[in-house]
């Protein structure tokens, strides 16, 4: 077998210029750019960096960017309550909630609480026109 050699760089500048394709046609379509709403609970410092990365991946690919920073402390319901916000809002048409939770949080349950059509962690989920 023989290896293959990958330009990283190469590689994510076609991603963006392919994302940004699909943002203007979702735009055209829709009126209005589309929207990522990411969940942080805690202050994960990896965490803190992935949920601002993405952000401004977000925010550069032309897309609204929503950030829901919440304190270590929050408890479950008040997650579930922020999702369920999230998944009503027309504006919101992903949402990711920053995993690893803090314990007393049953991820599960609030992965399963986002909408299948917004879900932002689901590897086939496309920002179809």
């Amino acid at each position: 077998m023989t290896a293959t050699i990958i330009d990283g760089k190469a590689h994510a500048l076609a991603l963006r210029t392919r994302t940004a394709a699909h943002v203007a046609a979702f735009r055209d379509a829709t009126g209005r750019a589309p929207g990522l709403a990411v969940v942080l609970v805690g202050e994960d410092p990896a965490s803190s960096v992935y949920v601002r990365s993405k952000g401004k991946a977000t925010r550069e690919a032309g897309m609204e960017s929503f950030e829901h920073r919440l304190p270590a402390d929050t408890d479950a319901d008040a997650l579930l309550a922020l999702v369920r916000r999230l998944n009503a809002d027309p504006t919101v048409d992903g949402i990711l909630v920053q995993l690893p939770l803090p314990k007393h949080i049953d991820a599960e349950a609030v992965l399963l609480a986002i909408d299948p059509d917004k879900d932002g962690s689901c590897p086939a989920r496309r920002w179809a026109v």
